[in-house]
């Protein structure tokens, strides 16, 4: 396809004239006069360079390569060719890649590396792919004599690794049936021209594979998962007495680790070791990395519509398993503990809104007071603490992992139920980062104000669980970051397909 490999046109060298780059349409309808000798300086330049040396088509074309779009540059180089025998009145005489002093045959060989490249990814998915090349310095030093040779400027035309790309990157699309991305393609291919002896490819018709590293880019799966069982850590929360490794060393040699029980974890399992597995295994793929917004306390739950995530697959063979199917064998084989909704094959620009996205979060707190509290007390601390920001010095119960400072933190929305005197439900809507365990029982003062210090007794949340996380401004889901369509939508689609 006429996309597939595709690079702009580089700037045309400045030793040609505008009118030398206006079209032929245009010169016809005099823009500007004809300009002199436009026709015999590139045909001595041509002329020059052939005189360097045997020069095969590729390399003669490509300090050409910004003129005359839609040409590859043997093309340009053949025309270049005869134009000058013609001109000369002399034999016109081809040059195999093989005899060329410049690219040493490596011209020849597009369609070998093309061939050796799809033979690596024979087992892959991928939809758009990427080819670069690294170029032997005595070629690149080559590249250079020839310009200077023929007094032409260093950088004039398009370098030979950016013709390889393209040559080879268009053969491999077409032979994959599949579309070039410069930005963030499936797959990467990677051709080392020092790794195979382009003579004998040449002979051969085949590039060895080792000449060609093949990378394969992460894939990622988007969803909202719910935690329905306390004690569940949203990642894999590794032994911290034994590093992971679920032993120590006693006095007999290793033994299991009393901490973790040998197991290596502090916690038997996790919402990433719940999802990862099963996600790796639909996409082929090596490993997986979860990506939370943001995460609950280990003791709360996560209900209601979820809390968004994304799960990045490294090195998949498969792009495209059946998120439906996919959702349903997670939930079955998490038994009720965890459960995720929603999953969308997205692309890699959901992992950083995932991570960096302004969100807000919706909780429910069970709260016990020390002292009994009157119910209009209880009303009136609640609506003092809607709408104010509250002031949060770093928790003690985290100040271990995160720096000390003061944070600004908006309660949105308060309200509850007192259901004694000593016993209330809390529900509440705040600005991402609240730490909600403080505002309720003050944090021995680190958070101002709190509902323990507007009450004047110690209170503390019992049972605490997230029930919303949803974006500030907008929704996490933007259409634009996913590869499919909702799953609603392609169920109102096989419905039609099979009425």
């Amino acid at each position: 396809m006429s996309k597939h490999g595709y690079v702009p046109r580089a700037r045309p060298d400045a030793r040609y004239s505008l009118h030398s780059r206006l079209t032929p349409s245009l010169r016809r309808e005099n823009v500007l006069p004809a300009p002199p000798h436009s026709r015999d300086m590139i045909t001595d330049d041509a002329r020059t360079l052939l005189s360097t040396g045997t020069i095969c088509d590729s390399c003669l074309g490509r300090p050409f390569a910004a003129r005359s779009f839609g040409l590859t540059n043997a093309e340009r180089g053949q025309a270049l060719r005869t134009t000058v025998a013609l001109a000369d009145d002399e034999d016109f005489e081809s040059t195999e890649p093989a005899d060329c002093w410049v690219c040493e045959g490596y011209c020849g060989t597009f369609d070998a590396i093309a061939e050796t490249i799809v033979d690596e990814l024979v087992d892959v998915d991928f939809a758009t792919y990427q080819v670069g090349t690294r170029v032997p310095p005595l070629v690149e030093e080559n590249e250079r004599l020839l310009r200077e040779d023929a007094g032409l400027e260093p950088d004039v035309g398009e370098s030979m690794k950016r013709e390889v790309n393209r040559e080879v990157g268009r053969r491999v699309g077409a032979m994959t049936d599949t579309d070039v991305d410069f930005d963030r393609p499936d797959v990467l291919a990677v051709v080392d021209l020092e790794g195979f002896d382009p003579l004998e490819a040449l002979e051969s018709g085949t590039v060895t594979s080792h000449a060609v590293d093949v990378q394969i880019n992460p894939a990622f799966v988007y969803g909202r998962y719910r935690k329905l069982e306390r004690d569940i850590p949203q990642t894999e929360w590794p032994c911290r007495e034994c590093g992971g490794s679920g032993v120590q060393l006693g006095d007999d040699g290793e033994v299991d680790c009393e901490y973790c029980g040998g197991s290596g974890y502090m916690y038997d399992t996790s919402v990433e070791q719940v999802v990862r597995p099963h996600v790796v295994e639909a996409m082929d793929g090596d490993e997986g990395t979860f990506h939370g917004a943001g995460r609950e306390d280990v003791d709360a739950r996560m209900l209601e519509d979820g809390r968004p995530f994304v799960l990045e697959v490294k090195r998949p063979r498969i792009r495209d398993p059946d998120p439906a199917a996919l959702e349903r064998e997670i939930n079955d084989a998490a038994a009720g503990a965890v459960e995720v909704e929603g999953l969308r094959l997205a692309t890699y620009e959901m992992v950083e809104r995932v991570k960096e996205h302004d969100a807000s979060k919706h909780y429910r707190a069970d709260v016990a007071f020390a002292e009994p509290v009157e119910k209009d007390e209880f009303d009136a601390a609640l609506a003092e603490l809607e709408g104010t920001t509250v002031d949060q010095y770093t928790p003690e119960r985290v100040d271990h992992r995160r720096a000390g400072l003061t944070r600004e933190r908006t309660v949105y929305e308060i309200d509850g139920d007192l259901h004694s005197p000593t016993e209330a439900e809390v529900r509440l809507h705040g600005e991402g980062g609240l730490y909600v365990k403080e505002l309720i029982s003050s944090d021995n003062g680190r958070t101002e104000p709190s509902l323990a210090g507007v009450l004047e007794t110690d209170a503390e949340v019992t049972a605490l669980d997230v029930t919303g996380v949803e974006g500030e401004d907008e929704p996490f889901e933007l259409e634009a970051y996913f590869r499919d369509e909702p799953q609603t939508d392609r169920d109102d689609e096989l419905t039609e397909t099979t009425d």
